[in-house]
C-alpha cells in the first residue's frame, strides 16, 4: 500500500532493459517465532514455516507492488485450501492476492528509478507478528541495517483497533481521508492512532504518507532477509 507512492508508470517501459542486465533478487524468509507461521508472498505464493524454517524466494527484476507477510493460525487441507486468522489470502496456501488485515508487511519494488530497489515495512494493514526486513549485504543501502518492527503491538493495541490475532491500523477500521489519505492531493498527516504504531515501530509506515522516515532504497541486485519474530 505505502510503497505504491513511488511507482511511476513512466518507468514501466524500462523493465525489460533492467531484466536483461540484472539477476533476480533472493529473499531469505525465516520464521524465528515460537509458533508456526504460513509465510506469504505476492509474487511467490506461500509456504508453511515451522520454527527456524527458511523459505528462499527469487523475485524477478522490475517487480513492483510486491509484499511478504506472515499468516497465523491457519488450517489447510491437502489441496491447499483453508483459512487463516490473520493475513488470509482468499483461503489459499499459495497466495495469488494480498492478505487481509491485520498483517505486518515487507513491501518492495525492484530495479525502479535509477535501478534502485525501494523497500519498507508497513503497518498500514495493521500488525500481526514482529518483523525485520534487511539487506543481506547493506552496501549502498540507505538503511544498511534494515528496518524492524518488534514492539509488543498486539499486547498494547488500543481497544478500538484490536482484532483476533493482531492489531488493526486505523485506516482499516475507520477508512476515510484522515486515516487512509484517499482524497486527491490529500494533505493528511499522522493521527493519534497512527502515532501509536510510529512510536513503537519508527522504521515502519504508520499511515500512507509516512515516506520520509519509512521508505528506503538499495542498489538493484541486492538480496534481502525477512525475519518473523527477530
Amino acid at each position: 500500500m505505502a510503497i505504491s507512492n513511488i511507482f511511476f508508470l513512466f518507468f514501466l517501459s524500462s523493465f525489460s532493459l533492467f531484466s536483461s542486465h540484472t539477476h533476480a533478487a533472493t529473499f531469505e524468509i525465516r520464521n524465528n517465532c515460537g509458533f508456526t507461521v504460513w509465510a506469504a508472498a505476492v509474487p511467490g505464493g506461500g509456504r508453511q514455516l515451522n520454527r527456524n524454517d527458511v523459505w528462499t524466494l527469487n523475485v524477478n527484476p522490475g517487480t513492483a507492488g510486491a509484499r511478504i507477510w506472515a499468516r497465523t493460525n491457519c488450517n489447510f487441507d491437502a489441496s491447499g485450501r483453508g483459512r487463516c486468522e490473520t493475513g488470509d489470502c482468499g483461503g489459499l496456501l499459495e497466495c495469488q492476492n494480498y492478505g487481509l488485515p491485520p498483517n505486518t508487511l515487507a513491501e518492495f519494488a525492484l530495479n525502479q528509478w535509477n535501478n534502485l530497489d525501494f523497500v519498507d515495512i508497513s503497518v498500514i494493514d495493521g500488525f500481526n507478528v514482529p518483523m525485520e526486513f534487511s539487506p543481506i549485504s547493506g552496501n549502498g543501502c540507505g538503511r544498511p541495517q534494515g528496518s524492524r518492527c518488534t514492539a509488543d503491538i498486539n499486547g498494547q493495541c488500543p481497544s478500538q483497533l484490536r482484532a483476533p490475532g493482531g492489531c488493526n491500523n486505523p485506516c482499516t477500521v475507520f477508512g476515510g481521508d484522515q486515516y487512509c489519505c484517499t482524497a486527491p492531493n490529500s494533505g493528511c498527516g499522522p493521527t493519534e492512532l497512527s502515532q501509536f504504531f510510529k512510536t513503537r515501530c519508527p522504521d515502519a509506515y504508520s499511515y500512507p504518507k509516512d515516506d520520509p522516515t519509512s521508505l528506503t532504497s538499495c542498489p538493484g541486485g541486492t538480496n534481502y532477509r525477512v525475519i518473523f519474530c527477530p
